[in-house]
């Protein structure tokens, strides 16, 4: 086995061991994988994906993922995990970061894999190897460094093979997901999806409660639900805080 097949399989549970137009990198079983990929393509953008590569360790704590050249009209980040996790899981995890970072780029411009709409469909797709040759284009993808992402904004691929040892290399730098890491990012990332959900429920809770004395068209303006919200002792102190924000353009 050759030093890129090792990191390759350290780091995405398989090695790539004959990169070739007909090949394609089932990394590992449906339902457990150990590979994730976000790409963005059509056209590849580092300045937008790089948001991801950069928020991923500052925020979620996490070590860098891949970056990889598609060897067509895409760059993608590659994450991995120390020990393999649900696809279903993992579809998570890359809806959760697209839904995050990536929430004003086009569907039409965004690969996950896997995906929930594959793995739905029961057709998975799993990314494609890397390196290889693209059976359309004729470019290679490859890995690369940070440094040289942006190079590769236009032209995302290589027009010969990559040298291996230097891709070997590159993936040497890397470490996988622990489980400890890979569940306190799932935590944060639910955590950020739903930071507006407790106020959304104390906003159902208000509305569904009897009005109490005041029941007239003045009690059911804005101004004096807002009111009734900063005022309600049961509701919790940062939702009252917010109504009383909300307030603030009333006050005179």
């Amino acid at each position: 086995m050759t030093r890129l097949n090792t990191e390759f399989a350290r780091l995405y549970g398989a090695p790539d061991s004959l990169p070739t137009a007909a090949k394609t990198g089932t990394h590992v079983p449906a339902d457990a994988v150990k590979a994730m990929v976000l790409e963005v393509a059509r056209p590849a953008d580092w300045s937008v994906l790089s948001t991801v590569w950069h928020t991923v360790q500052s925020e979620l704590e996490l070590p860098a993922p891949a970056i990889a050249i598609s060897g067509s009209d895409g760059l993608q980040l590659w994450f991995s995990v120390a020990q393999p996790v649900r696809s279903s899981e993992a579809a998570d995890f890359l809806a959760a970061l697209r839904l995050q970072y990536l929430a004003a780029v086009p569907d039409s411009r965004v690969g996950l894999y896997p995906s929930h709409t594959s793995l739905a469909s029961g057709n998975a797709a799993p990314a494609r190897a890397v390196p290889a040759v693209d059976a359309h284009t004729g470019y290679w993808s490859a890995f690369v460094s940070a440094d040289l992402a942006s190079v590769f904004g236009d032209e995302p691929w290589l027009d010969i093979p990559p040298n291996r040892d230097q891709q070997a290399d590159i993936l040497s730098r890397l470490s996988p997901i622990t489980r400890p890491q890979w569940q306190e990012a799932l935590v944060r990332l639910d955590a950020a999806q739903h930071k507006e959900e407790p106020l959304a429920a104390t906003v159902a809770v208000t509305l569904a409660a009897p009005l109490g004395p005041v029941g007239d068209m003045q009690a059911q303006s804005p101004k004096a639900f807002l009111m009734r919200v900063m005022n309600d002792p049961s509701v919790a102190l940062h939702d009252r805080i917010e109504a009383a924000k909300a307030l603030l353009p009333y006050e005179r």
